[in-house]
């Protein structure tokens, strides 16, 4: 955490959360933590804690980021003062193999970070056997 890579101060709720959704489809774990707050949270919508701190947030996407089909496709992107609201389309490797699944964040951006976010998640849609 020492090594935290620091952030332009001017970026704007949208940049915060785009700057994090290409770091997460890069994989690249230090870039993707510098766009949270230390004391970040993640809720399955509506508040069900998911991941609490820079620790827990860390290691939740370590093992995410071993999916080797792993990607985010943004479909859509609200901004609503500190509110970011996307909805993704994510390829993921789930225990019974490579799907896709619809999912909604919403991102609470504080002092330049994201603070807060809440996920919908849809029901996983299974690539055919080719």
């Amino acid at each position: 955490m020492e090594n935290r890579i620091i952030l332009d101060e001017g970026l704007s709720p949208e940049q915060i959360v785009a700057g994090q959704l290409a770091a997460y489809n890069a994989r690249d774990i230090e870039m993707f933590m510098s766009f949270w707050e230390l004391d970040a949270e993640i809720y399955q919508h509506p508040d069900t804690l998911l991941s609490k701190g820079y620790g827990d947030i860390r290691a939740r996407h370590v093992v995410r980021f071993l999916e080797p089909d792993l990607k985010a496709v943004l479909v859509s992107r609200t901004v609503m003062g500190n509110k970011v609201v996307d909805t993704e389309r994510v390829t993921r490797n789930f225990p019974n193999g490579k799907g896709e699944v619809d999912v909604v964040g919403i991102y609470e951006i504080l002092d330049g970070r994201i603070k807060k976010a809440w996920f919908l998640t849809g029901p996983p849609r299974m690539a055919s056997a080719s």
